[in-house]
């Protein structure tokens, strides 16, 4: 049961992923659009909004927020490309519909029996209500991307469930998708009686734990740094960062989109960026990669055998840019991770740590990508009334650069941990098991044989070598990803071979917990899995 928990957990979070890769483009647009509508920079022309240049770059910024008021249906659409285990399209297109049907009942509801439930649909303000929102053109309650991921959730179950069931010949018109959103609209009239009257209850805990989170300011960052980072081995950081920057845990419509829409009036501004966005501390978890990471490195490097630290060089430089300027982290973390999970604690200890201190001085902002959104909605735009605050930020991180390297050269060395370059082995070259040698020396006497009779052998792709070393098809359950890994769900842990193995074939390693793996691939990994799922 644990097992199974932990393995709908960690698709549900790689499966939220899928939407939020989007974001960062559209953030940056209008974050570029800030900057070229800002007086405050280009002086009282760039936003007289009759000029030319302000409505062209109001045209790119109102483009840039399409993704962002349109939150909920983008997630509806994007949770069954992770989650729906067949026909991907046909069940996005079912979620989309039958999510449009959830709102039409609720909407409906509260239009016929308003006062019963407290809402007065013909005199409230949709705008200034926060119970309530508009879908659509519908008036209905402010669900937020819960509401989508309750429906979404739903109609994928219903879809893995019931899309292959067969049907008498005359009701074969019925078969398919249709049959799954009529299931779907008798499910959800019960799930819409229900959400009346759950979801006002829920709102108002939701507000309880908004106050409650802002009332402990830099305890609040800290244990908000320290699981996020924590949780990442497992696959449920994006748990924890989810509701805080993308739904309604903190703010209304989540940190990220609130940031970007008080872009203007905190460029503005002179004042502490703390003063102006206090919900801006819980965006800062990209610090510990573009400062953290690099201590890290210097302390591998110091630590490793003198005649290796060269070859260890070619390996740690682009290792280092990926996480600095990528907030790609995954490939060096999971380096020590599996050679010695306490520096991974200490790793998500110091990262928390860094981001508070960054918080106690007064700077927030939204750190949580990769180096070019950073630079797009936050230091570029605001650069003219912050830049002291910025500079101060990159003197803490440097600071805490070298904090990174003492203290993990201290514990490499007090412990005699075996990081790159340390082990009796070459450190860069992994060997595999008896297992895999055995299946290589196959596939040399096939080719042998094949070579002899003429006939041409074909390569094995990376996805098969995967394939191989997690047991085979017959092992498989369910296939995910999220922005570098490659996640399955396998019936038997015990097949799936180590992270040498997987070292060896070309990835950056693995990580099994269970029945669950996750195959670091890098930013390719949306390629692997599409052809890994073909061969499945």
């Amino acid at each position: 049961m644990k097992d199974k928990i932990m393995q709908g957990a960690q698709r549900f979070g790689g499966a939220m992923f899928t939407p939020v890769m989007l974001l960062a483009f559209s953030g940056m647009i209008i974050g570029i659009a800030t900057l070229f509508t800002s007086s405050q920079i280009w002086g009282s022309w760039a936003s007289d909004e009759q000029s030319f240049a302000y409505k062209m770059w109001n045209l790119l910024a109102e483009g840039g927020w399409t993704i962002f008021n349109q939150m909920p249906l983008i997630f509806v659409v994007g949770l069954p490309i992770g989650l729906a285990r067949k026909q991907h399209a046909r069940c996005c297109l079912e979620a989309l519909l039958l999510y449009l049907t959830f709102h039409y009942f609720i909407s409906t509801i509260l239009l016929q029996w308003g006062d019963f439930l407290g809402f007065d649909l013909e005199t409230m303000d949709v705008s200034n209500d926060p119970r309530l929102a508009d879908v659509a053109g519908l008036t209905t309650l402010n669900m937020g991307i819960a509401g989508s991921l309750l429906i979404s959730g739903i109609v994928v179950w219903v879809h893995n469930k019931f899309f292959d069931t067969k049907v008498p010949i005359w009701l074969s018109a019925f078969k398919g998708s249709p049959l799954i959103c009529i299931i779907g609209f008798f499910l959800l009239i019960p799930v819409a009686v229900l959400t009346v009257f759950i979801w006002p209850i829920i709102q108002e805990g939701i507000s309880a734990v908004s106050l409650w989170i802002t009332s402990i300011k830099e305890y609040g960052v800290f244990v908000f740094g320290f699981l996020e980072k924590a949780l990442l081995p497992f696959g449920l950081h994006h748990l924890i960062y989810f509701p805080f920057q993308y739904d309604n845990l903190v703010v209304d419509r989540g940190t990220y989109q609130m940031w970007l829409a008080d872009l203007p009036q905190i460029a503005a501004s002179t004042e502490s960026l703390r003063d102006l966005a206090p919900y801006g501390g819980y965006m800062l978890t990209a610090l510990s990669s573009m400062f953290g990471i690099p201590g890290i490195a210097l302390a591998f490097y110091f630590t490793a055998k003198k005649e290796r630290r060269k070859k260890l060089l070619a390996y740690l430089v682009p290792l280092v840019f990926t996480a600095s300027f990528c907030a790609i982290t995954e490939p060096i973390e999971f380096t020590f991770l599996f050679v010695a999970p306490l520096l991974f604690v200490v790793h998500a200890i110091l990262g928390a740590c860094l981001q508070t201190t960054v918080y106690m001085f007064g700077i927030v902002g939204s750190m949580a990508g990769n180096i070019f959104e950073q630079l797009a909605i936050n230091y570029i735009p605001l650069w003219s009334n912050h830049w002291v605050q910025y500079l101060t930020l990159i003197a803490i991180g440097l600071v805490y650069t070298f904090i990174y390297f003492i203290v993990f050269r201290f514990l490499i060395l007090k412990f005699d941990y075996k990081t790159p370059g340390r082990d009796s082995d070459d450190a860069i070259k992994f060997y595999s098991k008896e297992q895999y040698k055995e299946k290589k020396e196959m596939e040399k006497e096939v080719k042998d044989a094949d070579a002899r009779a003429g006939i041409e052998s074909k390569e094995e792709s990376l996805e098969e070598k995967i394939l191989f070393l997690v047991g085979g098809r017959e092992n498989i359950i369910d296939v995910t990803n999220c922005a570098t890994r490659l996640r399955l769900n396998v019936k038997s842990g015990a097949k799936v071979a180590d992270d040498k193995e997987f070292k060896a074939i070309g990835t950056h390693g693995a990580k099994i917990t269970g029945n669950s793996v996750q195959v670091i691939i890098g930013l390719d990994v949306p390629n692997v899995r599409e052809k890994f799922e073909a061969l499945l």
